[in-house]
């Protein structure tokens, strides 16, 4: 995607992405140029002392009529690809759709520009190598080896200067100005047919622009009779020249191989510090832009399933939630310890019949959000909502010790909210609203429970049946909050609680011993 802000329906482009093509066009001028100043100073101190008259007069027509010819062949070969893309470079500047099959062949025209530069720039370079002694031997006088020598020299170290550094210097402008326009809903590394240079090759021409033709230019140099002894300043400038143009392709080669490491670890650090919202916004075609679109799609994946995650905790609790993406789908339900329970809201039936039911949908959010969070603060889940009321698991997450209490402080919390939240709920609709609550504490089956197409993450066994008849227990003893002797027995022994009567439960033979709890008004956090 193009980084051109939008005001409007029209992009915002700056000058180097209006004006793309133009700097696509003069980018290897300067390679080319000092690839120029080079052989025209090697033929003057190396090659025309060695000329007679008539070959000098020979070689100066050879290179202007070879100037005239080549350089305005070259110069439209330069200018065929970009002069089609003109159009429709234009046309997008403006925001204006463009026909898919023609915008997919502008895409790999662009893509395959630097190699069609260095096909072309390598082609008016060597020609040289031909034409001139062919020139120089046409004039019918004998034509000294060593100028054949010095020619060849001279246009293979020129264009070893010129075509490699044109070529990153192409490919980095096509990049930075052209890519962000022709490129705006593409990435480049999907587009067929196209020739990015990958980078193992990438290092190799660096490695040939940056350390061999230095090396080769002296070394020839040096082998030629008689050039490093009669101008040894000339090839030590030669030398200079070559090293720095190869620092400069290093320079380039940083540009285009460090900005996307750089970026690409910048974002993996921010997602490792849980910032899901990063994207590199880098347009390659080679293997880093493949890279860069995987990375993209990795952190879409972990936004999205940050989102389920959130999304699915909210139905069935966030200690749920994480323990059904870790279990994966495999069914699965082991027999655990814990306290079970179970919250009901009294007198429901009778206020349902006489308030709308937005009135009482309203009255029960206010309730069951102050009664999760508590919940959750002591380290239970809200397992199921069981229309007025809710089942809630502790113990059944990654803290197991203490589950008891924990449930027990927490059902005081909750009563203690019930009595300070009595404004909450008069502003609700229901100023008498009131809970019982039942918590009981042995082993059941937790897990995810159910078919392979429909799973659901709960607790069964006895111990949560029992905790059920214990909360219904509530309204018949008078208290708001009543346990099992199962919890007792977990709790520490500070905890006060009042001995009720036992009572005969569904399901069990003899009378279940059950205790009160009173609210606390104050509650230390469990953590």
């Amino acid at each position: 995607m193009s980084d051109a802000p939008n005001f409007g329906n029209t992009p915002r482009w700056s000058f180097l992405e209006r004006h793309s093509l133009f700097f696509v066009c003069v980018s290897p001028v300067i390679a080319n140029a000092i690839g120029s100043i080079f052989n025209i100073l090697y033929n003057q101190t190396q090659i025309e002392p060695f000329l007679s008259e008539a070959q000098m007069q020979r070689f100066d027509q050879c290179w202007q009529w070879f100037n005239m010819a080549v350089y305005p062949v070259a110069i439209s070969c330069f200018l065929i690809p970009l002069l089609w893309l003109r159009p429709i470079h234009r046309r997008l500047l403006d925001g204006q759709s463009i026909e898919p099959h023609l915008l997919e062949k502008a895409q790999r025209l662009v893509i395959n520009l630097p190699w069609w530069f260095l096909a072309v720039a390598s082609a008016g370079w060597l020609i040289c190598i031909p034409v001139f002694p062919a020139a120089l031997r046409a004039v019918p006088e004998p034509l000294p080896d060593d100028v054949v020598t010095h020619l060849n020299v001279s246009f293979i170290v020129a264009s070893l200067i010129a075509v490699t550094h044109s070529f990153f210097a192409v490919e980095l402008t096509i990049q930075k100005a052209l890519f962000p326009v022709i490129f705006q809903n593409t990435v480049p590394a999907n587009v067929p047919g196209t020739l990015p240079l990958n980078i193992t090759a990438r290092g190799v021409l660096w490695a040939f622009s940056a350390v061999v033709c230095p090396v080769v230019s002296i070394v020839l140099l040096l082998l030629v009779p008689d050039a490093s002894q009669q101008m040894p300043r000339f090839a030590v400038a030669v030398g200079v020249v070559a090293v720095l143009f190869g620092l400069t392709t290093s320079w380039m080669l940083g540009k285009l191989v460090a900005t996307p490491l750089r970026q690409l670890m910048n974002a993996a650090m921010r997602v490792a510090d849980g910032d899901m919202s990063v994207r590199v916004n880098l347009l390659r075609a080679d293997d880093f832009g493949l890279l860069i679109e995987r990375f993209n799609s990795m952190v879409e994946g972990l936004r999205e399933r940050e989102q389920l995650q959130q999304t699915f905790g909210r139905h069935v609790g966030e200690e749920a939630a994480r323990q059904i993406m870790s279990q994966g789908d495999r069914l699965a339900g082991k027999e655990q310890m814990i306290s079970v329970m179970f919250v009901d809201v009294r007198n429901f039936t009778a206020y349902s019949s006489t308030h709308a039911p937005e009135q009482v949908v309203t009255a029960l959010n206010v309730f069951f959000r102050e009664a999760v969070e508590i919940v959750e603060a002591h380290d239970g889940m809200v397992n199921k909502f069981l229309g007025d009321g809710f089942m809630a698991l502790f113990g059944a997450g990654t803290i197991t010790d203490a589950h008891a209490n924990r449930a027990v402080e927490a059902a005081q919390a909750m009563l203690c909210c019930m009595e300070e939240s009595t404004e909450k709920f008069a502003d609700a609709g229901w100023p008498d609203l009131q809970i019982g609550i039942g918590i009981n504490t042995g082993p059941a089956v937790v897990g995810s429970i159910g078919s392979p197409k429909r799973q659901e993450y709960t607790a069964i066994g006895d111990t949560v049946n029992v905790a059920a008849r214990v909360e219904s227990l509530t309204k018949l003893v008078g208290h708001n909050l009543v346990i099992t002797e199962a919890t007792r027995q977990q709790l520490p022994d500070e905890c006060q609680v009042e001995s009720l009567p036992p009572q005969l439960v569904k399901g069990k033979g003899v009378p279940l011993k059950i205790f009160g709890v009173k609210a606390k008004p104050q509650l230390p956090s469990p953590r």
